[in-house]
């Protein structure tokens, strides 16, 4: 259970679908005291029915609260930033669960909320939608994405103490521009894959043969292409610009396949594709070493720049506590 230094901490969850109804789960089964609300009366219902508090009004769920998790459709959020922030108190801790990142920090930094709002990403999620498929253990061992603004760090400390004790995730600290670019080859892209991979399937003259064939690598590789359309539509029109370099260092690749086929060239594709095997084994288990890092009260741009290194190099904090000023993180890089 996660304390404050008087009472138990209370939060609120704003848009409890997929992954706000699984930070939802999560924060109720750890006994924080939290409440949901959502736009659709029909998942708050199903929310009551489930055994968690849930508000009619938005403005109820969100008094008097520590901390409020912003979900809900990528376009909203701005929005819902806001009003949320009009309906707290200056000490309430403001994150947000969304796939993009550096126009809701600057839209922030716009009015004047990047003192207590930390931009954040879970990576994780399933091809299904809603509360109906929250899970509460979806974050454990997950990689979630904070961003530290200078002004924001005391808000950062709280949320990334949160998210390790209460989710059991890994935070990886970084820049919000930074975080676009990675998301784009890392989750984006392969949604783009998996669309076009499903489609052709789906307009070719052999659709039902190929159904009927379709093994694992088929469905591996089209799994995200069955995530609810306009989400994921959201999600790669919020990071155009992005997504398209991110395309183009994937076309260049694969054009690098094609021309080895063309041209029979054996090694060639061989070489490729020992490239490619040699990144798919790291997702399988990576060595990392362990740092632990303090800062002094004054040191916030260092603090900040540390941070976004460790994000930047692939790594991930796992512990972060604040003794009268001073920080300290547990750090972990993968070895090189």
């Amino acid at each position: 259970m996660v304390l404050r230094a008087d009472a138990r901490l209370r939060a609120a969850v704003v848009g409890t679908g997929l992954i706000g109804g699984s930070v939802l789960l999560r924060l109720h089964a750890a006994g924080v005291d939290v409440t949901g609300w959502d736009p659709d009366e029909r998942t708050r219902r199903q929310a009551r029915l489930a055994g968690v508090p849930t508000a009619d009004r938005l403005a109820d769920a969100v008094a008097d609260r520590d901390v409020v998790f912003l979900g809900g459709p990528l376009p909203t959020l701005p929005a819902t930033l806001v009003e949320v922030a009009a309906a707290t108190a200056e000490h309430c801790l403001l994150t947000d669960v969304g796939s993009t990142k550096a126009e809701l920090v600057g839209f922030a930094a716009e009015q004047g909320l990047t003192r207590r709002f930390v931009p954040g990403h879970p990576m994780a999620g399933t091809d299904r939608a809603g509360l109906a498929a929250a899970l509460p253990e979806l974050f454990t061992g997950a990689a979630w994405v904070l961003c530290p603004a200078p002004d924001g760090l005391a808000a950062f400390r709280r949320l990334a103490t949160l998210v390790t004790d209460v989710f059991a995730a890994r935070v990886v600290p970084m820049a919000a521009d930074r975080h676009d670019a990675v998301v784009a080859l890392a989750s984006h892209v392969p949604h783009l894959l998996a669309g076009a991979l499903a489609g052709a399937a789906h307009r070719s003259p052999l659709r039902e043969a190929v159904l009927a064939l379709a093994a694992g690598s088929f469905r591996d590789g089209t799994r995200v292409a069955g995530t609810p359309a306009q989400r994921t539509g959201n999600m790669l029109r919020g990071n155009r610009d992005q997504v398209l370099a991110a395309l183009d260092q994937v076309t260049a690749f694969l054009d690098e396949l094609a021309g080895a086929l063309r041209s029979d060239d054996a090694d060639a594709l061989t070489a490729r594709y020992t490239e490619a095997g040699a990144a798919r084994a790291e997702l399988a288990g990576r060595p990392y070493d362990e740092q632990v890092r303090s800062f002094p009260p004054g040191a916030e741009p260092a603090e900040v720049a540390w941070l976004h290194g460790i994000g930047a190099a692939g790594g991930h904090l796992s512990g972060c506590r604040d003794v009268a000023g001073t920080v300290s993180y547990v750090a972990h890089l993968p070895q090189t």
